[in-house]
């Protein structure tokens, strides 16, 4: 799909584009740097389907450098522009290229194809940005690893087979870095987080 851009598409992504970009940034940073800690990431609009915590994410991580995969949801003439104008990040097709991802549920059944990073390089694996309808109504879930005191309890709503696909993704250092986004919150879980359901390791 190609898109125009075109004035007709663009939308302004934040009310005070400096501070609001530092805002968010440090938000994601946060995330990461706590797993499972719900951090609020409200300054972006909404753009389209993306709600702010989603779009702010994008806006905080994307660049020329960073070549980004979208579901097909997410695929629209409206949020390319607008990915386009504010990060300049080029859209691919393919999923092995993508340093990015734009995921929604549709789409965790299945994360064979990204990248998980080699040996030598595993800081060039995908990140997936994970758009969700809440972040607290799924089963209980303790989280343990760096960032987190003893054990963390997060309730994120996502079905058995991403637990299952992203412990097909692991080994460390290799993995998969992944950010939950719902309204205006965000929740980080990096690949060196252990998550347990129901006393049964996940992933």
């Amino acid at each position: 799909m190609t898109t125009p851009h075109s004035s007709h598409w663009l939308q302004p992504a934040f009310d005070d584009p400096v501070l609001d970009a530092q805002v968010s940034f440090r938000a994601a940073l946060a995330a990461l740097a706590e797993p499972g800690l719900a951090q609020p990431m409200a300054r972006a609009h909404t753009l389209g389907d993306l709600t702010p915590a989603t779009y702010g994410l994008c806006l905080a991580f994307l660049d020329s450098d960073t070549p980004l995969w979208l579901a097909p949801r997410f695929d629209t003439p409206l949020i390319r522009a607008n990915l386009a104008f504010h990060c300049g990040c080029p859209i691919v097709a393919e999923r092995e290229i993508a340093l990015f991802a734009l995921l929604d549920e549709s789409e965790l059944s299945d994360l064979s194809d990204f990248d998980n990073g080699s040996e030598r390089y595993p800081d060039q694996s995908c990140t997936l940005l994970i758009q969700l309808d809440d972040l607290h109504a799924g089963p209980a879930l303790r989280w343990r690893g760096p960032g987190i005191k003893d054990v963390r309890s997060v309730n994120l709503p996502l079905p058995a087979s991403f637990w299952q696909q992203r412990q097909a993704r692991s080994a460390f250092p290799r993995g998969l870095d992944c950010f939950f986004a719902a309204g205006g919150e965000v929740i980080g879980l990096p690949r060196s987080t252990h998550v347990l359901i129901e006393n049964e390791e996940a992933a």
